[in-house]
């Protein structure tokens, strides 16, 4: 049992009405599919690069990036490109 459900259930035993469920008295947030179809994308924001890569299983990476992070990185895949092309 959650730690959440635990002190509602003893807030209930002090009371004698029943306490509601929470899926009930609370209301749900809207559900968005996750879909990760889309193209890599970089956008540069005000002083920073926003790097969006789609994930297999849904969603999305978003990785903010300092000019000299993006050239640590272009350096970086660069070498391990040339390592697949051997």
């Amino acid at each position: 049992m959650c730690a959440k459900c635990e002190i509602l259930l003893l807030l209930d035993l002090q009371s004698s009405t029943p306490l509601q469920p929470l899926s009930r008295s609370l209301p749900m947030a809207a559900m968005k599919p996750r879909t990760g179809d889309g193209p890599m994308e970089v956008t540069k924001e005000a002083r920073s690069l926003v790097m969006r890569i789609p994930l297999e299983g849904g969603g999305r990476l978003v990785v903010e990036l300092n000019p000299t992070e993006a050239n640590n990185l272009s350096a970086a895949l660069e070498a391990a490109v040339a390592l697949i092309k051997k």
